[in-house]
């Protein structure tokens, strides 16, 4: 089946007249579209399945298995896009970064940046480093025909963040020295990062994507006077790079409520939102001209199915007066969610939002 025959409230003729895409533009929809972070893969045992024995990293880079993997969730759950199975430090990797995704971990670098020499590291991302991803998007398009595929790529902060780290943190302390210590290194790091997931985003648009989304989910670490001096300029470089191309832009990160107005004004057209604020009071704190993004908690799909109805009803009623909303969780699906919870929760929001 291919990802035309899943149900949907209404059907579009192109990705260009999608509920999704017409959300993101602030136009009227037919009903509230609705995609899921990590939808690809995570919950879903077909998943689990076609990755068995497979490496993360080595699956990103087979064309027909991402292909495969972003399809599932779009045949499974109706949703109304596709977001492309990849990982943020997909980029890192084609430009000969030495690290690797380990289970339970996540990513770990073999050397981090921590001086000026250690930039060598970055050098330019070209179309032909990440040709598996062309590739991939060219396939991918074919079969979705008229559901819009979403791309995406880590910010500059939470690319570096991991840089510097070495691995995941929580404290982010040699991220952070770096930036208070010698912000002429950091501001240069981060532009270097910004024109290598630049011209990831770029390979992915030029493809056949029909948006993007940035996901630095790491800067609700920062305080808002830090993020505005220190990673605003990157990420808007990388926004500013796309804009040409007339495709949504997606902002996204979590613990960012007291960043939202500075992460749309970094560039983005629609601004993601975790469950911890409200999205009226979002929309408040954003300010007009820009759609959002949100934000069930994702922990709500373990409760049973009158709850999450209710917890579901609780932001649409909150999002009623947007200019835009597209309905997503807070942050991605947890591996443990039951993925008929997720089915159910695409058509209740398609019925209760149908115009």
């Amino acid at each position: 089946m291919s990802a035309n025959d899943a149900p949907r409230a209404q059907q579009p003729s192109a990705p260009h007249d999608s509920a999704f895409l017409k959300a993101c533009r602030r136009e009227p929809v037919p009903h509230t579209p609705v995609w899921f972070m990590r939808q690809a893969g995570r919950s879903l045992p077909e998943y689990r399945k076609v990755r068995e024995g497979i490496g993360m990293l080595d699956s990103c880079m087979r064309p027909e298995l991402v292909t495969e993997i972003t399809l599932q969730p779009v045949r499974r759950h109706g949703v109304d896009a596709a977001i492309y199975f990849s990982d943020i430090v997909v980029p890192l990797k084609a430009i000969g970064v030495d690290l690797d995704i380990k289970p339970g971990v996540g990513p770990v670098v073999e050397r981090p940046i921590r001086t000026r020499a250690d930039l060598a590291q970055l050098r330019d991302l070209t179309p032909e480093d990440v040709s598996y991803v062309t590739e991939a998007i060219g396939l991918l398009t074919r079969e979705l025909g008229a559901t819009p595929l979403i791309g995406f790529a880590g910010a500059p902060f939470t690319l570096a963040s991991y840089l510097v780290e070495g691995g995941p943190s929580r404290t982010y302390e040699n991220a952070k020295a770096m930036m208070y210590g010698d912000p002429e290194l950091w501001a240069d790091l981060l532009d270097r990062l910004a024109e290598i997931t630049a011209a990831f985003l770029k390979v992915q648009i030029e493809a056949g994507a029909s948006a993007v989304q940035l996901f630095d989910s790491w800067a609700g670490a920062l305080a808002p006077v830090d993020y505005r001096r220190s990673v605003l300029p990157a990420s808007a470089k990388v926004f500013e790079a796309v804009a040409g191309y007339g495709v949504p832009r997606i902002h996204f990160g979590v613990g960012t409520g007291e960043l939202l107005r500075l992460m749309g004004e970094a560039g983005a057209d629609v601004v993601g939102v975790d469950w911890r604020v409200p999205l009226d009071e979002a929309a408040r704190r954003v300010g007009p001209g820009k759609a959002l993004q949100g934000n069930l908690d994702p922990t709500v799909l373990f409760a049973t199915t009158e709850a999450v109805e209710a917890k579901t009803r609780e932001v649409l009623d909150s999002a009623a007066g947007l200019e835009g909303h597209v309905f997503n969780l807070g942050h991605g699906v947890m591996p443990s969610t039951d993925p008929d919870a997720l089915t159910r929760l695409v058509e209740y929001v398609h019925t209760h939002t149908a115009r």
